[in-house]
């Protein structure tokens, strides 16, 4: 996978964030998370490549979709032998959330962004759209804490690996019935809770960087989220495991199915014979090379959202690579019209 391609979806996660940050506040999360969807793809069938995804969004609540298996890139058009080498070409997975954390936009709350992560063909886990119990962590605590232990144990781990005491830990938990009990025994350990409506990637992300003061995510969250979390964390060498959840009993939503069983059935059909199996970064984003990027739509911990100005707009991006090493930060001004003014700051 080239710099170019790095480069390029950059440019991508740029686009969905301006297109959906116009829609911030109105109270509309569905049309938000449309024109990201809409940019996003726009944007990728200019890129010179032949790409699948392999995870899409809006699955569960009949949003807007870049839908699993669909083809994009330059060389999947049906005139893709006269532009492209397909027998070099490298036929790329990708996973997407055009808008992670529609909500956030829809009401102006901070922490949304535009989000995907590319590997090699087979290089990232095909999640289905059911829930995932995550544990994120610091790269110090990677290997020694377990999503099998509790979480008073691994919050034990943590502090110890971090050489800090855990009062002085943060936890960020979605805001959800199911973590009742999850909060209350965080709470009785002695760490602090963050309480977050939406967007599980950028807590997860979070936790890699020292000065966030986030040091764990923990709790159910989206299946495919869970796996651009954990493409970025591979990238970051944090700790990222996941479990799939398949009991519509456990999260308490409706949302996966009607029963366990059906789950089961289902997660069979899609060549998962373990349901109850725990992955780790490495498994969930296992390709040779695996790319994250991702663009604040609304300001979070790692990101500015975008500004608007007179004449065009600011974001900022993160992107991450396996290959070289690297967290770049990037800060773009795009303009749009004849500026009167190029802020600074």
């Amino acid at each position: 996978m080239d710099s170019t391609l790095g480069l390029e979806i950059i440019e991508v996660v740029e686009k969905a964030a301006i297109a959906s940050a116009k829609w911030m506040g109105k109270g509309e999360k569905n049309t938000a998370d449309h024109v990201a969807v809409e940019a996003m793809r726009e944007r990728m069938n200019k890129i010179h490549m032949r790409g699948r995804i392999v995870i899409g969004e809006g699955e569960r609540d009949e949003a807007p979709m870049l839908y699993i298996g669909e083809e994009v890139g330059i060389c999947t058009r049906e005139d893709a032998a006269n532009h492209c080498n397909t027998e070099e070409l490298l036929e790329i997975d990708i996973a997407v959330d055009p808008c992670e954390g529609t909500n956030l936009v829809a009401y102006g709350q901070p922490g949304s962004m535009a989000v995907l992560a590319i590997s090699e063909k087979g290089g990232l886990f095909r999640a289905p759209d059911f829930y995932m119990k995550k544990l994120a962590a610091p790269p110090a605590a990677k290997g020694h804490v377990d999503i099998t232990k509790s979480a008073t144990e691994n919050l034990k781990i943590i502090s110890e690996c971090m050489d800090r005491s855990i009062e002085e830990l943060v936890v960020v938990v979605m805001d959800r019935p199911r973590h009742k009990d999850l909060i209350q025994e965080i709470r009785q350990a002695g760490a602090r809770v963050r309480l977050i409506s939406d967007g599980d990637v950028s807590a997860a992300l979070s936790c890699a960087f020292s000065g966030t003061n986030i040091h764990a995510l923990m709790g159910i969250g989206a299946a495919p989220e869970g796996v651009i979390s954990a493409a970025a964390m591979r990238c970051l060498g944090g700790h990222f495991q996941g479990q799939l959840i398949y009991d519509p009993e456990v999260v308490k939503t409706g949302l996966i199915g009607e029963s366990k069983e059906g789950n089961i059935a289902r997660l069979k059909e899609m060549d998962i014979t373990d349901p109850d199996r725990v992955y780790n970064a490495e498994e969930l984003a296992s390709g040779e090379t695996v790319l994250f990027a991702a663009c604040g739509i609304t300001p979070g911990t790692l990101m500015e959202g975008v500004r608007f100005f007179h004449g065009g707009m600011r974001t900022q991006s993160l992107v991450i690579s396996s290959q070289s090493q690297t967290a770049r930060f990037v800060d773009t001004v795009h303009i749009v019209d004849d500026p009167k003014v190029l802020q600074l700051r």
